[in-house]
């Protein structure tokens, strides 16, 4: 078993991450569906910030523990200091791989922590989603669900996430076609004219935190892009009272 296989085994998932800034950070009084959605933008940005923090402890805790244990393992009882030294420098090429392992890990897992925060906190607002499906293309969220974008797919929302956006914006664009309507929600403050001009041909809306579209003057003068809570206020909740009164959803 290499290092990297012991510290997998043990540090917390972006779900495990996620719950647990959370807890700390969504807690009573400020735990209402009122006040998740009027202050969505400022929870995502606070709790990616809560769950990176998070993150970085446990990678230490757990990264400690696990050279700890993989060195145990490799030296016999009696062993000496000097045993100990000759042991940690044979390990130098593995040291090295576990600590670029660790490194090229966290981009994914803040990428993940994006999905699972947006998905938590809509759980927590309640609203219908299924997740992960196949329209060509896999989008995170489709809304209200699968079995109404199968029988009205003009009437469904799709939403996905990409904290960070370069090209791989582009792969997902046809997964919006059919919809009601695409939203991509991202963080990301770098996204340049020309490709807000494109998405905004392919009619995509950008989803973003109120400060950041508030803070950037592209952005700001930019009409599709939209906050957390213009898309609830004026993009998703007109739709669940549709969805209600067609009896698309309970």
């Amino acid at each position: 078993m290499t290092l990297f296989d012991i510290f997998r085994k043990q540090i917390l998932s972006p779900t495990g991450v996620v719950e647990k800034a959370i807890n700390l950070k969504i807690k009573h009084p400020n735990d209402t569906p009122e006040y998740i959605k009027n202050n969505f933008s400022h929870l995502i940005e606070q709790l990616q910030s809560d769950a990176y923090e998070i993150y970085l402890e446990e990678e230490k805790r757990i990264g400690e523990g696990s050279i700890e244990v993989y060195i145990k393992n490799k030296l016999p009882k009696d062993a000496t200091a000097e045993d100990t030294i000759q042991c940690v420098k044979l390990m130098f090429t593995e040291l090295d791989r576990f600590f670029l392992s660790l490194t090229q890990s966290r981009r994914p897992r803040a990428g993940s922590a994006f999905e699972v925060i947006l998905k938590t906190l809509f759980k927590k607002l309640q609203y219908p989603f299924d997740e992960q499906q196949i329209i060509n293309g896999k989008p995170d969220f489709l809304m209200p669900g699968r079995a109404h974008f199968d029988n009205n797919p003009m009437d469904s929302i799709i939403f996905t996430a990409k904290r960070s956006l370069r090209e791989r914006w582009r792969q997902i664009v046809t997964e919006g076609t059919r919809g009601l309507g695409f939203y991509l929600a991202t963080i990301d403050e770098s996204i340049s004219e020309n490709q807000l001009t494109e998405m905004m041909r392919n009619r995509i809306y950008l989803v973003m935190p109120e400060r950041i579209k508030n803070e950037n003057k592209l952005y700001n003068k930019t009409g599709n892009i939209i906050s957390f809570e213009d898309f609830f206020t004026h993009h998703l909740d007109p739709a669940m009272k549709r969805w209600r009164a067609n009896k698309i959803i309970p």
